[in-house]
This record gives C-alpha cells, structure tokens and sequence, in this order.
C-alpha cells in the first residue's frame, strides 16, 4: 500500500516558510514606504548594526542570502551612502562594510519600529511562548544547517 500523500497545507517546513514570508513582508512593507529599503537591503543594515563592519562574505553567512542578491543589496546601500567600504587588512581580496553615519542615524530609526512590529506580531503569544518559539526555531534552524545535512540525509522530504 502507498503511503498517505501529505497536504501542502500539513508540510511543517511549507508552513516556516509561508508564515516567515508573510511576517517578513508585512515588516517590509513599513521599511519600503518610509526608508526606501527592500528586505534584502534590511537585513545587511540589520546585520552591520548589530555586528558592526564584516565582509560581504560573512554577510552572505549571516543572512542566509545567495550572494548575488547580498552583492545587490550592499551595492544599492553604497551608492545610498548608507554603507562604505573599508580594505580588510588580513584580507586583501576582499573588504569590510559598515554603516556610515548616514546609516547608522537610519538604523537607530528602524530598530524602535522593528521592535514594536515584532511586539505587535507576536503579541498573540505570551512571554514564555515567545520564549518557547525562539528556542524551537533556534532548533529547527540548527538541524537545518548545511553541516547538519548528514543529520537527515533521506530521513525527510
């Protein structure tokens, strides 16, 4: 007998991504319209402010972007003049960027709205939910780390 076919609508890792997509593109939405910044852009922003000058290396590493679309984004950010590349002295291949001033003041904008949408969105659960949800997805997002890959090589679809 062959096995039940799942529905789209029960397939966990279909679910992340809808809902991700949904939560990232209403956030979006309040960045476009009043900074001018696509989600791509963003998260390097986010990235740089958080972490301070990396390489657009690291940045493909720490936003999980392919890395044309981080090259894009870094691109449109320098010609803003909202990022500025550095020489990397232990590299010289490649180089740091990091916010400018410009980008800085823009981010220190950002971040309160960020936080007050994240507070708003996630407001349907209660603290320790919340809680609960982070250390889930930090699980689930260490399980799904390309080193991890042997982990569940032909267990899953």
């Amino acid at each position: 007998m062959a096995p039940p076919i799942a529905r789209l609508a029960d397939f966990l890792p279909y679910l992340l991504s809808v809902t991700s997509n949904a939560v990232s593109a209403r956030i979006a939405e309040e960045y476009r319209t009043r900074f001018g910044l696509k989600i791509p852009e963003w998260r390097v922003m986010a990235i740089l402010g958080d972490a301070g000058p990396q390489t657009q290396r690291a940045l493909v590493g720490a936003t999980l972007m392919d890395k044309v679309a981080v090259n894009r984004a870094c691109r449109c950010l320098e010609d803003r003049r909202l990022i500025a590349r550095t020489p990397n002295d232990s590299d010289g291949r490649s180089h740091h960027l990091g916010l400018t001033p410009s980008g800085q003041a823009m981010h220190g904008e950002i971040m309160p709205l960020a936080l007050d949408m994240e507070r708003r969105m996630f407001g349907a659960l209660s603290p320790a939910e919340r809680d609960q949800f982070k250390t889930l997805l930090a699980r689930i997002s260490a399980k799904a780390k390309p080193d991890r890959a042997a982990d569940y090589a032909g267990n899953e679809g």
